[in-house]
């Protein structure tokens, strides 16, 4: 079965349907939904990709999340990569959303950040690893290791929005 997902434009606007395949081999912009995992002393979530994941195994990264589904907001999709992939349901808020580059393909992507209180059920297929870092355990680390492109930029950007924690020094 293949995936479906909405080909949109530099504006983020809807251009029309595809597999996210051949969106990936086109180099055709389309969506994931992410989300930034803190928990209540505010460290952030870190993991790392399988290494039997379909794309980019073995990176780390700060951010959960997949292509957002058809006629699905960044918001639902971001709740439900959640449940799937970490085994969680809280609530997620909407942070920023950024046209990334750099990467297997251009992904706009719609970063979200949710307080997690409840134990983790990381998916194997998805997760190999996760751990909880504070904010300067995760600079010292971010440009080290071998990271998802998108989701270091999304953890800079995360980091000096007025929502975030503070910036890397």
């Amino acid at each position: 079965m293949s995936e479906l997902v909405e080909h949109v434009d530099e504006q983020d606007r809807v251009l029309g349907v595809v597999e996210r395949g051949e969106a990936v081999r086109q180099h055709w912009p389309h969506r994931i939904a992410t989300t930034i995992c803190r928990d209540r002393s505010g460290r952030i979530l870190v993991l790392r990709r399988s290494e039997t994941h379909s794309r980019l195994p073995g990176h780390y990264d700060v951010m959960v999340g997949g292509a957002v589904d058809v006629g699905e907001t960044y918001e639902e999709a971001a709740a439900r990569e959640l449940s799937e992939e970490l085994g969680v349901r809280v609530p997620v808020r909407f942070m920023f959303k950024f046209l990334c580059r750099e990467g297997i393909s251009p992904l706009w992507f719609g970063v979200h950040e949710a307080v997690v209180t409840e134990p983790l059920i990381p998916d194997p297929g998805e997760i190999a690893w996760q751990g909880w870092l504070t904010v300067a355990e995760l600079c010292k680390v971010a440009d080290q290791r071998l990271f998802v492109p998108g989701g270091r930029k999304a953890l800079r950007r995360y980091l000096q929005s007025e929502y975030g924690p503070r910036p890397c020094r």
